[in-house]
C-alpha cells in the first residue's frame, strides 16, 4: 500500500500569519495541484478500506480533514472544494455547532481572526464563526464534505472523569447522527490530547476510527485509533514537496525518521 497522508487544516480566510490558518489563494493552489497531479482524494471509508486490504488504487492518494468546524471552512475552503471536486472531511464540536444554530444571522462575508473567534465562541456568539446545521446540511448535500466528531465541547479528553467523557464522545456522535440521519464512526481528539483511557471510551461508545494530531501518514499497519496525520502551511511549493515525500514509501520512512529526531 502507497502511504497516505491524512492532511490537517483548521481555518481557510485571509488572515495570513495567523494562527493554524492558510489562506484561500494558497489553500486553492494546493488543491489545484492535487488535481492536476492526478491525487486521487479519499473518503475516510475509502481509506479504512485500503488500509484492511479491502481494495486497492493505483493513484496517489491524500485525505483532507477539517478540525472545529469554522464558518471560514463554508466561505473559503467549500467553493475551492466544489470546484476541484475535492472530498474532504470536518469534524465538529457539536456544541458550538448547536448553539451557533440557534441564532439567524445573515453568513457575513468575512470572519475575524482566530484569537478573537475563540472569544465569540466563549461570550455565546458561536454563529459569528462556527458552522450551523442549516450549512453543514448544503455541504453534506454536495457529495464532497463529511462530518463528524471532534466531542461536544472541545476539551482536552485525557483530562476528563469518565463520566464527563463518555457524554463528550457518546453525546457528539448521537447529536451528528441525529441531525445528518447518518452514522458518525469517527472521531478526532481536541488538541491532540487522548491516552489509553480515552480510546477504550472511544470504542466503546462505537467509534471505528480515531485520528490524532500525531505526525505520520497511514500505510499497511497503520493502527485504525491512532490515525496520524499532517499539518498543512500556508504555502504551495511547501505543499508540492511534501505531498510527493508523504506519498512515496521510502522518502516518507526516512523523512519521518528525521523530522523525530
Amino acid at each position: 500500500m502507497r502511504p497516505v497522508p491524512v492532511l490537517m487544516y483548521h481555518h481557510i480566510n485571509s488572515h495570513k500569519g495567523d494562527m493554524v490558518t492558510v489562506t484561500p489563494d494558497v489553500f486553492e493552489g494546493q488543491m489545484r495541484h492535487l488535481t492536476h497531479a492526478g491525487y486521487r482524494t479519499l473518503k475516510i471509508g475509502d481509506m479504512l478500506n485500503l488500509l484492511e486490504g479491502k481494495s486497492v488504487i493505483k493513484e496517489k492518494a491524500v485525505v483532507v480533514t477539517f478540525d472545529d468546524g469554522w464558518l471560514d471552512n463554508y466561505l473559503f475552503a467549500y467553493p475551492i472544494l466544489k470546484k476541484y471536486g475535492i472530498n474532504a472531511t470536518i469534524f465538529i464540536v457539536t456544541d458550538w455547532v448547536e448553539k451557533a444554530s440557534e441564532t439567524t444571522f445573515p453568513v457575513p462575508g468575512s470572519v475575524p481572526k482566530h484569537a478573537e473567534s475563540k472569544k465569540l465562541i466563549a461570550g455565546d456568539e458561536p454563529h459569528k464563526v462556527m458552522l450551523n446545521w442549516k450549512l453543514i446540511r448544503e455541504m453534506v448535500r454536495s457529495g464532497h464534505v463529511d462530518f463528524y466528531s471532534h466531542t461536544k465541547s472541545h476539551p482536552k479528553c485525557d483530562q476528563l472523569s469518565e463520566t464527563d467523557l463518555i457524554d463528550e464522545l457518546a453525546g457528539s456522535k448521537a447529536e451528528i447522527e441525529e441531525r445528518l440521519k447518518q452514522p458518525c464512526p469517527y472521531l478526532c481528539w481536541p488538541k491532540g490530547k487522548y491516552n489509553t483511557a480515552t480510546v477504550k471510551a472511544a470504542k466503546d461508545a462505537g467509534y471505528r476510527a480515531l485520528f490524532t494530531t500525531d505526525r505520520g501518514v497511514v500505510s499497511t499497519g497503520s493502527d485504525l485509533l491512532a490515525i496520524s496525520r499532517i499539518v498543512v502551511k500556508d504555502n504551495v511549493e511547501w505543499f508540492k514537496k511534501r505531498m510527493w515525500i508523504y506519498t512515496t514509501s521510502l522518502l516518507t520512512k526516512l523523512y519521518l525518521r528525521v523530522k523525530a529526531r
